[in-house]
């Protein structure tokens, strides 16, 4: 492929336009959750945190079934459920790479406390990969986003996947070992040594767009981080227990 991949035209859904009912499941839960959590005394995110990132994911997947007629949950209810039982045993991983990196701290309570702690942290975990997902696929139904044009192509030979492996490697050991300069790399080096694995077990990857010149599903996905980073960082700021 040469040229620019042909991408169809996102409009209103044909349903009417009507917004489905995990629109104002989601505004509901955000409009009760939110203030409470900013607004009580005491330890209340653990038990707010869970509702209000479930109502944050509920909103963003209605808009983008708005915008494109389909959207995770609608598409494949199962799945969508599963990326939240998958998302909390990710994330534990970044908590236990993080007790050598100190990237964050937890304010209020101990991470590894009680079974019940463990549990409200696992329940909060969850959203993490439906909220980023779904930010993802609504930030590519941006225009512009939708109307890049053909990057450099990166085509999963076997010594382009041999290197992202050994360098997914490469930069996990220089975090752990020089975690004061290296740190950042934790979000990188995950995602170099599992794109491989993927690849071979005949999953979707980022690296098949790629090599098609398609760089859009990437910087989609940098901006769906970006969308949730920043009401990540805003609902925190009044939260407690908080990072």
């Amino acid at each position: 492929m040469t040229g620019k991949t042909a991408t169809p035209e996102v409009t209103m859904s044909s349903k009417g336009e009507k917004l489905p009912f995990h629109f104002w499941l989601g505004l509901a839960l955000i409009a009760v959750c939110w203030p409470l959590n900013w607004g009580l005394s005491g330890l209340r995110t653990q038990w707010l945190f869970f509702p209000l990132w479930v109502g944050f994911c509920l909103t963003i997947d209605a808009l983008v079934w708005l915008r494109k007629g389909s959207s995770l949950l609608t598409r494949n209810p199962r799945k969508y459920i599963g990326l939240f039982l998958c998302s909390a045993p990710a994330w534990w991983l970044f908590e236990l790479l993080n007790l050598r990196l100190q990237n964050w701290i937890y304010l209020g309570r101990p991470l590894f406390g009680t079974p019940l702690h463990i549990l409200q942290d696992s329940l909060s975990f969850s959203t993490v990969m439906p909220a980023v997902f779904g930010a993802a696929e609504l930030a590519g139904t941006f225009r512009w986003v939708r109307n890049l044009g053909p990057g450099p192509r990166v085509s999963p030979t076997p010594p382009v996947l041999t290197g992202l492996f050994l360098a997914g490697w490469i930069m996990l050991a220089a975090l752990l070992i020089w975690p004061q300069i290296f740190f950042g790399l934790v979000w990188l080096s995950i995602y170099f040594i599992l794109e491989p694995l993927n690849f071979r077990l005949g999953h979707r990857t980022l690296i098949r767009r790629t090599s098609e010149r398609d760089w859009r599903p990437i910087v989609a996905l940098w901006v769906g981080c970006l969308i949730c980073g920043f009401f990540w960082e805003m609902w925190n700021f009044y939260s407690y227990p908080k990072w």
